[in-house]
C-alpha cells in the first residue's frame, strides 16, 4: 500500500481511530466495571483487607501499589523499545505488540478471583502495560503524521473518538450488567450481575483488537523505515537518548519547564482517574448495592460525555488563549475539584463532581499532548522525545499511586488520599507561569 502523505484527513482519521480502539480499556477497565467488580469481590468476602505477598493490605491500597508497579515497568522498558524502534524503523510493530498484549491480559480479567489473586493481579498488570505500552509509539506518531497547526485539533479528535467509543461499549456492557437475563446471562441477581461484568471485560479485549486493524493499516511503519538489523549496541539505545534529550533540554528553557510542569500535574490528573471509581464505590453514602453500581456507571458516562464537550473547548480556548493560560485555568480548577471531593459524600455531591471532572479532563490531556508535541524542537526523531515525555508521564503516576495508595493504608480513608493531590496542581500552575512564551 502507498504510504499516505503527512497532514493528510485519511492518515489523521486511521491515528485518531486508534483512541476509538483502545480507550474502552481506560473507560471499562481502570474506570467503571473492573472497579465495581472489584469492589464487589471483597464485599462478598466481608473484608476490605486480603493477605497478599506476605503481608495484610487493604483493597484500594493493594491495586494502587499494583498500578504503581505496572508503570514503573512501563517507565523502564518504553525509552529501550523506542530506541530500538527508532533504529530499525517498526515503530508500528511495537505499537501492535503492546495492544495485542494489553487486549489479551484484559481478557484474561474475565477470571480475575480473589481466591487466584496472583493470576488475578497479572492479568491486570499486563493490560496496564499493554495499554499504556502501545500509548507510547502511539503519541509518538503526532508529529509525524501531522503538522503542527492540526495538532492541537487532530489530538482534540483522537481523544473525542475515544470518549465516544468507549461510552459506546459502557452502555452496551451497563446493560448487560443491569439486565444480564436480556443476554442469556444466568444466575441469581448477584451472580448473574458478576457474570455479565467478567463478559464486559472479554468484551473490551475484542473491541480493542478489531478496532485498531484500521489504524495499523494506514499508519506507517516507522519514522525512518530503513528496516536496520538490530544489535546489542542498539538495546540500550533508548536509555542514551533520554540522555541526549535531557541535555537538550538545557538548550530550551521553554520545553524543560514545560515538561517539569507536566510531570507534576500530571502525577496527579493520573492519579484522580485510575482512583475515581474506588473512591466513589467505598466513600460514598449509596442506598443499594445496585443503586452503587448504576451510580458509578452513570458518573462515569457524565464524565466522558463531558469530557468530549472539554475537549473542543479546551482546543478552542488554547487557539483563543494560548496553551499554557489554558493550562493554568484547568490546572486550577483541578485544584478546586480535589479539595471539593474531600467533603463529597452524597451521590449528587459525586455526580455534580464527576461533571466538572469531565469537563477538564479531557481537554488537560489533549492540550499537554499537543502543547509538549508543539514545543519540539526541529527534529526526525520524535519517538525518543515522546518517550522523555512518557517516562516523565509514567514516573509521575508512579509516586502518585504510591503516595496514594500508602496515605490509604495508613489512614484508613481514600479522602485524605484525594486532598493531598489538591498540592500537586498548585504546583503545577506556579511552575506553568514559569514558561517562558518563546
Amino acid at each position: 500500500m502507498k504510504q499516505l502523505k503527512k497532514g493528510s484527513s485519511k492518515l489523521l482519521n486511521a491515528w485518531a481511530s486508534y483512541d476509538w480502539a483502545n480507550s474502552v480499556y481506560s473507560l471499562v477497565i481502570a474506570s467503571a466495571i473492573f472497579p465495581i467488580y472489584y469492589g464487589q469481590l471483597f464485599k462478598d468476602k466481608g473484608s476490605l483487607n486480603i493477605e497478599v505477598f506476605g503481608t495484610t493490605l487493604k483493597s484500594t491500597a493493594l491495586i494502587s501499589f499494583t498500578t504503581a508497579a505496572a508503570f514503573l515497568m512501563v517507565a523502564f522498558f518504553s525509552p529501550l523499545l523506542s530506541g530500538i524502534a527508532d533504529y530499525a524503523g517498526n515503530k508500528k510493530s511495537f505499537m501492535r505488540f503492546f495492544c495485542y498484549l494489553g487486549a489479551m491480559s484484559t481478557i484474561g480479567l474475565c477470571w480475575f478471583d480473589l481466591d487466584n489473586i496472583y493470576f488475578s493481579l497479572a492479568c491486570y498488570f499486563f493490560g496496564l502495560i499493554g495499554f499504556w505500552g502501545s500509548l507510547v509509539f502511539y503519541n509518538s506518531y503526532l508529529p509525524d503524521i501531522a503538522f503542527p497547526e492540526q495538532q492541537d485539533r487532530v489530538s482534540a479528535k483522537g481523544y473525542s473518538m475515544g470518549y465516544l467509543g468507549s461510552v459506546v461499549l459502557l452502555i452496551i456492557n451497563l446493560a448487560m450488567v443491569m439486565k444480564p437475563g436480556l443476554f442469556g446471562i444466568e444466575g441469581d441477581e448477584g451472580e448473574a450481575m458478576k457474570k455479565a461484568m467478567r463478559y464486559s471485560f472479554i468484551s473490551v479485549g475484542v473491541w480493542w483488537i478489531i478496532f485498531s486493524q484500521y489504524a495499523f493499516y494506514y499508519l506507517p511503519k516507522g519514522t525512518n523505515g530503513n528496516g536496520n538489523k538490530v544489535h546489542s549496541a542498539i538495546i540500550f539505545n533508548g536509555f542514551r537518548e533520554l540522555k541526549k534529550v535531557w541535555f537538550l533540554l538545557e538548550e530550551n528553557l521553554r520545553l524543560k519547564r514545560y515538561l517539569l510542569s507536566f510531570f507534576v500535574y500530571s502525577m496527579a490528573v493520573q492519579t484522580v482517574m485510575l482512583v475515581a471509581t474506588y473512591f466513589g464505590e467505598q466513600e460514598i453514602d449509596w442506598e443499594s448495592d445496585e443503586e452503587r453500581t448504576m451510580g458509578l456507571i452513570i458518573s462515569i458516562l457524565v464524565i466522558q460525555l463531558v469530557a468530549v464537550l472539554g475537549a473542543v473547548i479546551t482546543s478552542r480556548a488554547s487557539e483563543k488563549f494560548g496553551n499554557i493560560k489554558t493550562l493554568i485555568v484547568i490546572n486550577s480548577i483541578w485544584m478546586v475539584i480535589c479539595i471539593c471531593a474531600y467533603f463529597v459524600t452524597l451521590p449528587i455531591h459525586f455526580y455534580i463532581t464527576a461533571g466538572f471532572v469531565g469537563l477538564v479532563m479531557g481537554g488537560i490531556q489533549s492540550l499537554s499532548r499537543s502543547t509538549y508535541s508543539k514545543f519540539l524542537p526541529e527534529t526526525k526523531d520524535t519517538a525518543s522525545f515522546f518517550s522523555f515525555y512518557d517516562v516523565a508521564e509514567k514516573i509521575g503516576i508512579v509516586i502518585g499511586m504510591v503516595l496514594y495508595g500508602l496515605i490509604d493504608q495508613l489512614t484508613g480513608s481514600m479522602r485524605n488520599s484525594i486532598v493531598f493531590l489538591a498540592v500537586f496542581f498548585i504546583a503545577g500552575v506556579f511552575l506553568l507561569i514559569r514558561v517562558p512564551k518563546k
